[in-house]
């Protein structure tokens, strides 16, 4: 395991190779995916940390979803920064519970939209416009570059990212992907 390895049970996982694939400007390896079938398998690997910091997760999965044209491995990295980031968001809360939302749906076009919400203490209204710029952070310790990561892999899905203040606290980050039309899984 690398020495850089902040969390021992990530490293050398599909997730971690396809952003070092990310960095290095590998083609996404698009295929047909059922996004919630992505998204279990992030709470799955990301169960430890959520246990560890006393986070309870709810899910709010369409079942009926359409399938998107996608690189599974680079989405589920975009789920995985949003998860993590909504676990670190909550770690000082002590005065109500800690939830992790996660819900797909289908969108207004036809596209399939994913949100992840936190009960943390949300995000200033005044940072709300930088939350994607390289290296802008709010976090002691933060680099400010998984935000854009995520922002930029759901760009060359076709997609579009999005952050918001969550009621009534917390915050909430929002993606939409274009679905393959009449295809369902």
């Amino acid at each position: 395991m690398p020495s850089w390895c902040v969390h021992p049970q990530l490293c050398g996982s599909p997730v971690l190779n396809r952003v070092r694939a990310l960095v290095r400007n590998t083609a996404p390896e698009r295929r047909l995916l059922d996004i919630n079938d992505a998204i279990g398998e992030v709470l799955a690997l990301a169960r430890h940390e959520l246990r560890k910091n006393r986070v309870s997760v709810q899910t709010q999965l369409d079942p009926h979803l359409p399938c998107i044209q996608a690189d599974k491995v680079q989405l589920q990295q975009v789920v995985l920064n949003l998860v993590m980031n909504g676990i670190e968001a909550m770690r000082e809360i002590e005065n109500r519970s800690r939830v992790l939302t996660l819900v797909s749906r289908n969108g207004s076009n036809q596209d399939v939209i994913v949100s992840v919400e936190d009960s943390g203490e949300g995000i200033d209204p005044t940072d709300l416009g930088h939350v994607f710029e390289p290296f802008f952070t709010t976090k002691v310790e933060g680099m400010g570059i998984g935000l854009s990561i995520c922002n930029s892999i759901v760009r060359a899905h076709g997609g579009r990212l999005s952050a918001a203040a969550a009621v009534p606290h917390g915050a909430v980050f929002r993606f939409t992907l274009a679905a393959l039309q009449e295809a369902t899984v």
